[in-house]
């Protein structure tokens, strides 16, 4: 029985044993198995060694989540190679050696690239670590200027890493001399410049956001027919949370060519609307009510002394009263409660002295002829 077990292992397919198919299968199940342990315990090490002398604000499961996932892709890499690297490629299955073209110099290169793409998407997670670190500690000053200073430089960094990989890809796994290959794209420098006009056009007006300050993240702006809050700054665009709680991206270039109001950088919000009443409302009607409400205005520990009631129009279907007042605060519900009640106020003295909301009305005279 051992014999044949014995003569089983060493039954010779395709330039192998058994056995090594065997480990390979071995290898492969270890891979996949124990890659997430593997990445975990990674990840504690890492942490304990490099990032707990640094952080304190981030915890270490924070830390782990950001890293488990490309750690895992990583540890089964490694054990692919592994596995793979124990078996024999017989010249009849049309694989060349490591130097000739062929389907395993392809497989290489194909494995070489997933590895350093792994690689890079570790360190990515890592500056995302870092700027969750940052982010935390920028949080803590009353300063807003270093709350969209972290994201910009997070998202320019990975920027950087991943040209960087891509290059270490050419050079490492196709061969390619980088250095010549960075030389001749001087030549090519102003087509690609062209190409990527739109791209560096966002990156200056990122740069002009930064220094010249015209918003800040969490300030309230209006950009053409868009109003929100400032939730990011990117190297390329800015989001914005919209009133309507909707999530609107804008080009940063957009956001210093087109005229924008900072709604935050306000003293005051204004209000301003007519009183319609109808036109049996007499002059000494419309002189007290037009009194009360300028009284209330004045009164109102909300509004300033700037707000204007007048008698300001004879319209085809009414008599007009402007109500102008500024409301103390950019807070937005506090503005609308402030504007309900004096509303209800104004409702009130309209009503107090006898007269009646005007609506589009048509009278229609009739004679009868002889």
């Amino acid at each position: 029985m051992q014999n044949q077990v014995s003569d089983i292992l060493r039954f010779v397919f395709l330039g192998n044993t058994v056995q090594q198919y065997l480990f390979f299968v071995g290898i492969m199940l270890c891979g996949f198995l124990f890659k997430t342990l593997v990445s975990r315990l990674l990840s504690a090490i890492l942490f304990k060694v490099i990032i707990k002398r640094i952080n304190k604000d981030v915890t270490k499961e924070e830390f782990k989540r950001l890293l488990v996932t490309p750690l895992e892709i990583l540890t089964f890499l490694v054990f692919l190679y592994i596995a793979f690297d124990n078996l024999n490629y017989p010249p009849e299955l049309g694989l060349p050696g490591k130097e000739e073209l062929g389907l395993k110099r392809v497989l290489q290169r194909v494995y070489g690239i997933f590895l350093i793409c792994s690689l890079t998407w570790v360190t990515m997670r890592l500056v995302d670590f870092f700027g969750m670190m940052f982010s935390k500690r920028a949080a803590k000053t009353l300063s807003k200027l270093d709350d969209q200073l972290v994201p910009f430089f997070v998202d320019f960094t990975k920027v950087i890493i991943v040209i960087i990989g891509f290059f270490v890809i050419l050079g490492a796994v196709f061969k390619v001399n980088v250095a010549g290959l960075v030389a001749g794209l001087g030549v090519g420098g102003l087509a690609i410049a062209f190409a990527a006009k739109e791209s560096l056009e966002n990156l200056l007006a990122s740069f002009t956001i930064f220094l010249d300050h015209p918003f800040v993240v969490g300030d309230l702006v209006q950009v053409g027919e868009i109003t929100g809050t400032i939730e990011k700054i990117g190297f390329r665009s800015t989001r914005i949370r919209t009133l309507e709680k909707s999530y609107v991206t804008l080009p940063n270039k957009s956001m210093i060519d087109k005229p924008l109001d900072n709604l935050t950088l306000r003293t005051f919000r204004r209000v301003k609307f007519d009183i319609s009443l109808t036109y049996n409302t007499t002059s000494e009607q419309l002189k007290a009510i037009v009194a009360d409400i300028q009284a209330l205005i004045d009164g109102y520990p909300r509004t300033n002394q700037d707000g204007r009631i007048r008698f300001i129009n004879i319209g085809p279907h009414s008599k007009d009263i402007m109500v102008l007042y500024f409301i103390d605060s950019v807070d937005y519900d506090i503005y609308i409660d402030v504007k309900e009640e004096i509303n209800y106020q104004i409702v009130e003295i309209v009503k107090k002295h006898g007269a009646e909301f005007a609506f589009p009305t048509q009278t229609v005279y009739m004679k009868r002829e002889e």
